[in-house]
């Protein structure tokens, strides 16, 4: 079991969960903007010769708009809460309520800069699709998600596309892309730094200790990758999906801690909300163990039967004297 250290335990005491305020801003513009949809473009969206005149709200409303126009805006809204729950409570968890914020902030404000010089309104949701998706890539670069329930894409590929797309958008001309490249760039520079200031911090602390401990855990990332490994897990268990299922059975026992005691099976609870699970040194072990009882039947016939020990040969009979 890993203690966290008590800079950890202070940064996760700082957890406001704020994220449940931009869940809320979100629903609340969406029906906003169906009162009126002519009315709610000139109140909310970013304008910089408004905001001189008083109306200091642009500069953050404008990031509360899904995209789209009927049910496509509905289906917008929808994959805008699940991103911003998802990514945005393990991003906050991790990292704190005031650097949670100061991403929003620095994203909103970077992009407001940006669209006042180049004299430009804008409207729409760039920090979710942008910012907080480049800051979970690099968090949680292995974390798998599954378009449509069934096809297993990568988190760090979609950021990667999401990017290209965005870079696409600048060359060909859209100044509102502009805005959202510098403003996303510019939180994610924050993050890289924090990052660094975490990452000296933990090498400073194992050098302190060294002579009575040879592996020191990153305490900032390790409960972050349990969690997004459990979720894979989790997919692939209520998926049956045996491919997938083996293939993290041979990921959770490359990972494997020699030497530590594990838990029984029925106290393997990586959900729980004390993250005894998630921070235990003996994840790795336990989580393969439980996708090894949950294989499909035909699967887990194969794999034992690839495994069991071939059984001796038989001694020959005695010859009769």
């Amino acid at each position: 079991m890993v203690v966290p250290s008590r800079g950890e335990k202070l940064r996760r005491s700082q957890n406001l969960r704020s994220v449940f305020i931009l869940l809320f801003l979100n629903v609340a513009f969406f029906l906003l903007e169906h009162q009126d949809p002519e009315k709610y473009v000139r109140m909310f969206r970013f304008d910089w010769d408004a905001v001189l005149r008083g109306e200091i709200w642009r500069l953050v409303s404008w990031q509360f708009t899904a995209a789209g126009q009927g049910w496509l805006e509905a289906l917008a809204l929808f994959v805008t809460l699940l991103i911003l729950y998802m990514m945005g409570s393990a991003v906050e968890d991790e990292w704190g309520t005031r650097h949670f914020a100061m991403l929003f902030v620095l994203s909103t404000g970077g992009s407001a800069a940006v669209a006042a010089w180049l004299s430009i309104p804008l409207l729409g949701t760039y920090f979710v699709y942008y910012t907080l998706l480049f800051v979970y890539a690099t968090a949680f670069p292995q974390q798998t998600l599954y378009l449509f329930g069934v096809i297993p894409v990568r988190v760090r590929l979609i950021a990667i596309v999401s990017f290209a797309a965005l870079v696409y958008g600048v060359f060909a001309g859209g100044l509102a892309n502009i805005a959202a490249l510098v403003g996303s760039g510019l939180a994610y520079f924050y993050y890289l730094t924090q990052r660094a200031r975490v990452v000296v911090a933990a090498v400073q602390q194992a050098a302190a200790v060294a002579a009575a401990q040879q592996h020191v855990p990153r305490a900032e990332t390790t409960a972050m990758q349990n969690a997004a490994r459990y979720a894979a897990i989790k997919q692939s268990v209520n998926a049956a999906a045996a491919g997938e299922m083996h293939r993290l059975i041979a990921q959770c026992d490359r990972e494997m801690t020699q030497g530590v005691n594990i838990c029984p099976p029925a106290d393997y609870k990586p959900e729980a909300t004390d993250g005894y699970c998630i921070r235990c040194e003996g994840f790795a072990e336990c989580s393969a163990r439980y996708l090894r009882s949950r294989l499909p039947a035909t699967a887990a016939g194969i794999a034992a039967a690839t495994t069991a020990p071939t059984p001796p040969p038989a001694a020959e009979p005695a010859p009769l004297g």
